[in-house]
């Protein structure tokens, strides 16, 4: 039995000794191990925090690289852009460049010819909303005059679907010059003018060649809308011009007031571009002008009454009325294979077409004159009242 507590004892103090040495040796590895890194730590925690969780610097950091990156992709869409636009530039002045150059006629081409090749005719095609008129002044100047500004309204008002432009000298020159740009004879014989209302005149004359459209001198009132004038059996496709009768007076001393027996009234006229009386007209006075420049020639007589008829025979109603009649009678371009003179026209009261051009009776541009036949502003075929103001004076 002792035997056996011995044994038991022994045992008891082998395990004992094991666990103290366990212990010791699991105290000796814990307190010599070292102290983690806090960067190791930070390390570690980042692979296991999750994305959406990242602080709100990171994420504005982010956002402004991705603007920084939209807004080179911009600029460098910009430049491309900019460089696209700049040769497009380049391309269409180019192209503006051979289009003029194809729109030159011939050097060697008469003034007719170079006129019909600028400016070509065509009578079918619409009448252009334009209107025209031209004064000394500007609308703004207070010398301007009431009445005509209250007229230059008016056909403002009664044709609202039109394009209505006032010249005054300066402005009217530079349209000339521009527009006739390649004609420097036509440019040069319109400075060569002495007169307001003989620049005037020419003015009407070049306008409606290259623009077309209707030309009113500022003494006119309209009473009537413009697409009133044309009648209703008449189709616009088969007139190229609207005149109007200014005088058929029937007294032996009309020569003392008008340059024809039968004349034309000019102070209104509608026409298409580039028709051949136009045409005919503006070489006309060109040549006309240069031809009294050699003369030495270029003045207008003094007195009143043949100051008048002297501007009428150089670009006024004697000449316009003239080149009427030269188209009227020259069948290749109206035609007209019978002679027509001022008898088929004088005491015309309804409106008349021969060949392309409409000619109405003095009351549709002069009504209210109590004489030559012409009836009151209130009559159906009153279009345009004319105040006839003496312009030469002013």
């Amino acid at each position: 039995m002792t035997r056996m507590m011995k044994q038991h004892t022994l045992k008891k103090t082998v395990w004992l000794s094991i666990g103290i040495v366990t212990l010791l040796l699991f105290l000796f590895r814990f307190t010599s191990s070292k102290t983690p890194d806090l960067q190791q730590v930070l390390k570690q925690s980042a692979n296991i925090i999750p994305q959406d969780s990242l602080p709100v610097n990171n994420e504005k950091r982010t956002q402004e690289e991705f603007s920084k990156k939209i807004d080179e992709i911009t600029e460098k869409m910009m430049k491309q852009q900019d460089l696209r636009l700049t040769k497009l530039e380049q391309d269409r002045v180019n192209l503006e460049r051979q289009l003029m150059d194809m729109k030159r006629p011939p050097s060697d081409a008469s003034l007719r010819e170079k006129l019909a090749f600028i400016f070509p005719y065509d009578q079918n095609r619409k009448f252009p909303a334009y209107i025209w008129q031209s004064w000394k002044w500007g609308l703004n100047d207070e010398r301007f005059g009431e009445r005509f500004k209250e007229g230059e309204l008016q056909w403002a008002l009664k044709n609202p679907g039109f394009v209505h432009e006032l010249f005054n000298d300066d402005t009217a020159g530079a349209i000339i010059h521009h527009i006739y740009m390649h004609l420097p004879e036509i440019v040069e014989a319109y400075e060569l003018m002495p007169n307001v209302i003989l620049k005037m005149d020419f003015f009407r004359y070049l306008i409606l060649l290259a623009k077309g459209g209707v030309y009113a001198d500022v003494d006119t009132f309209p009473l009537q809308p413009v697409p009133n004038w044309i009648p209703e059996n008449v189709a616009p496709s088969e007139i190229g011009m609207i005149i109007g009768i200014q005088a058929d007076p029937d007294t032996p001393d009309w020569r003392e007031h008008y340059a024809r027996r039968l004349q034309f009234a000019n102070w209104v006229i509608q026409s298409k571009p580039g028709h051949p009386i136009l045409r005919e007209i503006v070489a006309t006075i060109t040549e006309d002008t240069h031809q009294r420049k050699k003369n030495d020639n270029l003045r207008l007589d003094t007195e009143s009454k043949s100051k008048d008829i002297s501007i009428m025979q150089w670009t006024g109603g004697g000449v316009w009325t003239d080149t009427i009649f030269t188209y009227f009678n020259d069948y290749v371009l109206s035609g007209i294979y019978s002679k027509v003179t001022w008898k088929d026209f004088t005491k015309l009261d309804v409106p008349k077409l021969v060949s392309d051009v409409l000619v109405l009776p003095i009351t549709s541009f002069s009504p209210g004159i109590a004489k030559m036949g012409s009836q009151d502003e209130d009559h159906p075929l009153a279009f345009v009242k004319h105040y006839f103001e003496a312009f030469h004076s002013q």
